[in-house]
């Protein structure tokens, strides 16, 4: 009789921390980029991760805030169109890089759809977001490598961040 097996070190449950990140679409006209980090100037959260994909008539600017339910009703309030998905937030640190970072995901097949860096580090060490094409397994098989993943709560600015 066989079982089906489970990755060591692993829980069928396990769901790893995630952040939400905001793909916000904007007319590609100059002070547009401006007026979007202006707003979270201003506001209860503090943007931590930022990156930016032009076209020739609109772009995609892809943010990572440290309060993802202010973020959300700021870019509803000012009728921006955005689209939501979860990321990882990886730690680069004691001794893991990023080339071992994707040597452990390509091991299991995973797709990474797209990272950047954070600008705001948990930890003051290099940190970045990681989107992959199963964040459970990606999770579980980052933590298995000792990759440190952090959540949204571990955020610079977060209401409830704990302290490092």
């Amino acid at each position: 009789m066989s079982q089906a097996a489970t990755p060591l070190g692993t829980s069928m449950n396990y769901a790893p921390p995630t952040v939400t990140q905001f793909s916000v679409f904007l007319v590609n006209k100059v002070g547009k980029l401006f007026d979007l980090v202006e707003l979270f100037d201003n506001s209860p959260c503090q943007v931590c991760a930022i990156s930016v994909h032009e076209a020739s008539d609109h772009a995609v600017v892809r943010v990572i805030t440290s309060n993802a339910s202010a973020a959300r009703e700021l870019l509803r309030k000012h009728g921006l169109p955005f689209s939501e998905k979860d990321v990882l937030v990886v730690e680069l640190s004691r001794g893991k890089s990023l080339a071992q970072l994707c040597l452990s995901l390509l091991s299991a097949e995973l797709f990474i759809q797209f990272a950047y860096p954070l600008m705001h580090r948990p930890n003051g060490t290099a940190t970045i977001a990681l989107a992959v094409d199963d964040l459970t397994l990606g999770g579980q098989i980052l933590r298995r490598k000792d990759f440190r993943l952090f959540g949204e709560a571990d955020l610079p600015g977060h209401p409830n961040a704990s302290a490092h």
